[in-house]
């Protein structure tokens, strides 16, 4: 008689960084036999990688696990596995809210996964978030695409921002080596990969806690060396990098993206507020004023660079006049996009126990006038893509119209063009743009295409 073969389905919330851990667990799961369900409710194997960033989020994974809880009373032998940054802030407190979950693992015990497997399968449930020292990734992950690749170079965040969960959630900051990076990028670029973003919480802090100093006394290992050691990768044609810090963003970095062909000349730089007080509140260790040099910096070395960002609005004592601060770093500035949210309380964060937290309403109202502007700016900035040519890495069809591939540009600008996806994925294409929006392009494309495949 032949047994089925077990099913998984894993939903992901949140960064990433998310994204990469739920690929790697993907890649895991399918070596001990799980095949991937499309259909959560056809799948024995349910895992929620969640994020805590916001309320929204913690509060739709709860609606998730309620259904499936009740799917689990129909079918005893579904297991119920709760993944990511939600995980290790609850901990147990989850399993006391829905006790149908069988396993709460955070993000540091994501390659552990096999073995907290088996303790479920033997019977037991489970609960890993004690901080861990990350195993060097051995998994294969079960990347969601052929075309672009996130490659985890550090992992946790020392830092203390006063309205973020993730240090708690994350833990400490600990870097792969260099070498281990490298055979990833290799590997990838073996089985016809293109792009590759390195990945880190706090990606400019990468290699701090490696052992060695220059004769400078300056750290051996730090993001700029770890770029010029992997950049000669063969069948890897573009690097990208996320989430930077402005307080460690220095200028040897900007030179080194200005003098490696690969690198693209796309940086996000989350700034947060652009008013000095709120953002000693938020201890984030920098001013507006070296933000915008940071920035200024960049253009000198690369005009034409684009720069997105994060802000946050209504952080608890934040004034009409601070608020107005943003809007002008905001209008000066340019961004070619902006990643933007009000405020919201996480737990075991200070901020949240603050008195002076801000009305729903103002912190609505400020979202939009601060998205309006962002619009507004980011239009200006697609401006200069008019009649250009410009290389576009194709990624998928244009699921709104089927006629048209899309993909990016060096600068991260999403760009459709007619075309088939069949002869064209994973392709380096020259695209002439013939249409500009505030976050999108339209062109044609050039008769010629470049690709190692």
């Amino acid at each position: 008689m032949t047994t089925s073969p077990r099913r998984y389905h894993i939903t992901t919330f949140g960064c990433q960084m998310n994204k990469a851990d739920s690929e790697r667990m993907a890649g895991i799961l399918e070596d001990m036999g799980f095949e991937w369900s499309e259909d959560p409710n056809d799948a024995n194997l349910i895992l929620y990688n969640t994020c805590t960033i916001r309320d929204n989020a913690e509060q739709k994974v709860y609606s998730y696990l309620g259904r499936q809880a009740k799917r689990k009373h129909e079918q005893p032998d579904l297991t119920i596995v709760v993944a990511g940054c939600v995980a290790q802030q609850e901990g147990e407190s989850l399993l006391r809210r829905v006790p149908e979950v069988d396993m709460v693992m955070g993000p540091q015990h994501a390659n552990r996964l096999k073995d907290l497997l088996q303790q479920v399968f033997d019977g037991n449930q489970v609960v890993a978030t004690e901080p861990i020292h990350i195993m060097e990734d051995i998994t294969k992950p079960r990347r969601d695409t052929t075309v672009t690749a996130w490659v985890n170079v550090i992992y946790g965040c020392n830092e203390r921002c006063t309205y973020c969960v993730v240090p708690n959630v994350r833990g400490i900051e600990q870097s792969r080596t260099p070498e281990a990076i490298r055979l990833e990028m290799e590997e990838l670029g073996r089985q016809g990969y293109q792009e590759v973003t390195l990945l880190g919480q706090n990606i400019d802090a990468y290699g701090r806690d490696l052992p060695g100093v220059t004769p400078e006394g300056r750290h051996q290992h730090t993001l700029t060396d770890l770029l010029y050691y992997v950049h000669d990768v063969p069948g890897i044609e573009r690097i990208r990098f996320a989430t930077s810090h402005p307080r460690y963003f220095t200028e040897r970095l900007i030179k080194a993206c200005a003098e490696l062909p690969k690198v693209c000349e796309h940086f996000h730089i989350p700034f947060q507020s652009g008013d000095n007080e709120v953002l000693k509140r938020m201890s984030r260790g920098y001013t507006h004023e070296k933000y915008r040099r940071i920035i200024d910096t960049i253009r000198q070395y690369m005009p034409d660079a684009s720069i997105s960002a994060d802000a946050i609005v209504g952080f608890p004592g934040e004034t009409e006049a601070q608020f107005e601060n943003t809007l002008k770093l905001v209008e000066d500035i340019g961004f070619d996009q902006l990643n933007t949210a009000a405020y919201s309380p996480r737990p075991g964060t200070p901020a949240a126990l603050w008195d002076e937290q801000l009305s729903e309403e103002v912190k609505s109202d400020r979202l939009q006038r601060l998205n309006h502007l962002v619009a507004l700016k980011a239009a200006e900035r697609s401006q200069r893509y008019m009649g250009r040519t410009e290389e576009v890495l194709v990624e998928e069809q244009n699921p709104k119209d089927k006629t048209q591939v899309m993909g990016r540009t060096r600068g991260n600008r999403l760009t459709f063009f007619a075309g088939d996806i069949h002869e064209l994925k994973g392709k380096l294409v020259k695209v002439r743009i013939t249409e500009v929006r505030a976050f999108s392009l339209t062109g044609e494309a050039c008769l010629t295409v470049t690709s190692k495949r």
